[in-house]
């Protein structure tokens, strides 16, 4: 056996592993859903198919039973729309002023960028509230998505991405006279979609499961979003396990449907943007 074949093996061998063990966990939630909640708090999340305890109870009452499901479900929706959209108009805007143009200070605000990627959130939780405290925005969806709108990552993905981009299409543009506005949304925007494409995959995901920021700022609870309002099945005075589980398992398809949509251009937008850095 040559040595180009054992590693093809070993790597075989390796990404099946780890795929199984990304899987199992979606295995475990879509099995759960068609088991009652009775049988989740008795033995856990488990890999058990036992068709003698399986229906579609939890379907039934997710669609037709008295609850919010679908009310945090769609501010969720909305928010990660708006979220999603807002930061790549903001952060390709600024990756491309980084590109583009030389001006005074561009390296230094370059380096606050990367240092900015390097800061938890957490850190930057107290005095963000603050904020958002003394300029009246408390309870409001603006609350959480202003804050994110100029992502340092998602900029630092779109500069590394345009540094490949010919410096001659810039120019072209020039010279056949169309405006700096015009170059960028005609010749540049069309050029960077697997960029976007790739950068609209996380930050929807990022946008779909944040949990921390968006619990601290909403109150009304007809404004809570969807990891907002599965957390409020669980409280000390009686746990809905029925529709957590079936409603944890809705909860995956969004992203999931928007990656298998977008994966071509994903897996190009990574791969151009790592190459062309």
């Amino acid at each position: 056996m040559s040595r180009d074949t054992s590693v093809k093996i070993i790597l075989f061998v390796f990404f099946a592993i780890l795929c199984a063990l990304i899987l199992i966990p979606f295995y475990a939630v879509t099995i759960a859903s068609f088991k009652p909640g009775e049988d989740l708090i008795r033995y856990g999340l488990n890999l058990s198919f036992d068709l003698s305890v399986m229906n579609f109870d939890n379907f039934v009452y997710l669609f037709s039973g008295n609850h919010a499901y679908f009310t945090w479900f769609f501010n969720s929706l909305l928010l990660t729309i708006v979220q999603v959209v807002l930061t790549l108009l903001v952060s390709a805007t600024v990756a491309y002023g980084f590109s583009a143009y030389e001006f005074k200070g561009k390296n230094f605000l370059f380096i606050c960028v990367l240092l900015i990627m390097m800061v938890p959130f957490e850190i930057l939780l107290l005095p963000l509230y603050t904020l958002t405290h003394n300029i009246g925005l408390m309870n409001s969806y603006s609350a959480i998505v202003l804050p994110g709108i100029a992502s340092a990552a998602t900029i630092f993905f779109f500069r590394q991405y345009l540094r490949g981009v010919p410096k001659e299409i810039i120019a072209a543009g020039r010279v056949d006279g169309a405006t700096e506005y015009g170059i960028y949304v005609r010749l540049i925007l069309p050029v960077m979609k697997p960029s976007f494409a790739a950068m609209a995959i996380l930050n929807g995901m990022n946008s779909w499961n944040n949990f921390l920021w968006p619990f601290m700022v909403l109150s009304d609870a007809g404004k809570y979003t969807l990891p907002i309002g599965l957390k409020t099945l669980l409280t000390p005075y009686g746990n809905n396990y029925d529709l957590l589980i079936v409603g944890s398992f809705f909860s995956i398809l969004p992203i999931f449907i928007l990656f298998v949509a977008f994966q071509k251009y994903f897996i190009d937008g990574m791969t151009a943007g790592a190459v062309k850095g």
